[in-house]
């Protein structure tokens, strides 16, 4: 299969791939949609298995950040960049600056920002070859880390979920979370604040020691976070999390969480739909953080500083529509995802109109 024939390549505009020899840089910055906007979309770094791996990584998160730039009416389209590395290992500024050129050259059509493995840091070295990167501390227009801003409309969107599929608010409520890094961190101590049970999951043993001391959380083995009896399942951790082999084990009415492509294909929707379990499609519920990184290219391009009233509005409305997806979903008796990808394609295809 070529990558024209790949499912995942699906109304792109453009796949570049870059190498740098001196700094070892190998990256790939997938352009789904320009419609609304210039592409806005995170930097992943990752010890991918194989150069084919990053490119349907990097295609199925572009075209995640389109539909969520759609959902949580941003001016932007989708894009996503990737870098083939190991983050703990490989990560030196020289690199950065080098990924800085190659998002550069693409002139203004890809905006950048943090995803896993990168940090504000990191995108201190970006800056200094190209304006085209947010997600930065330390000037008016900074919105640094998006995480919080992201935890918090999932936070949301959990509490909605269970009021809609339990009829209840969260006190009390077993939360079984997959992944404690940044976002699903900021998660679990606010759930833990709403009087939510928590237990958690995620490869990093000392993340996991530090949210539960602050939680109170249950720490159970990666795979068996799939097999805890309770409300919610929250994955928060890379993406693929409810497939053919997980669904089976969950024992939930609520799939709620903050990772990307939480579905392994689209096929998945309606297997959860099918078992009576309330899905939150994953690029309506975690688009917290592209909105705080928008506000922030809003003022870098305006001069202006960033608007903390601007993003609250966003989200304020970024919930509306989540529980929008979620009533017409249950009207019409279809998957979430499916009528959340109906609408975000309507709005892409209206602009590009």
């Amino acid at each position: 299969m070529t990558l024209f024939d790949s499912p995942d390549f699906e109304g792109h505009e453009g796949v570049h791939a870059f190498f740098d020899e001196k700094t070892g840089l190998k990256s790939i910055i997938a352009i789904h949609s320009t419609a609304r906007g210039p592409a806005a979309g995170g930097c992943r770094m990752w010890d991918y298995a194989s150069a084919d791996a990053a490119v349907t990584d990097a295609l199925r998160l572009s075209r995640g950040m389109s539909y969520k730039n759609a959902m949580a009416d941003l001016d932007f389209g989708g894009g996503k960049a990737v870098i083939l590395g190991d983050s703990r290992s490989q990560k030196t500024p020289e690199l950065f600056e080098a990924f800085g050129r190659a998002v550069d050259s693409l002139g203004g059509r890809y905006w950048t920002a943090e995803d896993v493995g990168v940090s504000p840091a990191d995108l201190t070295s970006t800056r200094k070859t190209t304006r085209f990167v947010a997600g930065l501390e330390g000037h008016a227009a900074a919105s640094g880390d998006p995480s919080p801003v992201t935890a918090e409309g999932v936070f949301r969107g959990v509490r909605l979920c269970v009021e809609r599929a339990l009829n209840r608010d969260l006190k009390g409520v077993h939360v079984a979370l997959q992944g404690v890094g940044h976002v699903g961190a900021y998660l679990a101590e606010k759930l833990h604040a709403a009087g939510a049970v928590l237990t958690i999951a995620d490869v990093n043993q000392a993340a996991l020691e530090t949210v539960a001391a602050k939680t109170g959380a249950t720490i159970v083995p990666v795979e068996a976070i799939f097999d805890v009896e309770a409300d919610v399942f929250a994955p928060c951790a890379l993406g693929g999390a409810i497939s053919a082999a997980t669904l089976p084990r969950l024992k939930v009415k609520v799939i709620a969480g903050g990772a990307n492509n939480q579905l392994a294909d689209a096929m998945i929707g309606q297997a959860v739909f099918d078992r009576g379990i309330l899905y939150a499609p994953d690029y309506v519920i975690n688009g917290g953080g592209i909105i705080n990184v928008a506000a922030e290219i809003r003022a870098l391009e305006a001069g202006g500083a960033f608007d903390g009233g601007w993003v609250a509005a966003k989200l304020d409305r970024l919930a509306q529509t989540l529980a929008e997806v979620i009533d017409q979903s249950i009207a019409e008796k279809r998957p979430a995802n499916l009528v959340a990808d109906q609408i975000a394609r309507a709005r892409i295809a209206a602009a590009r109109g």
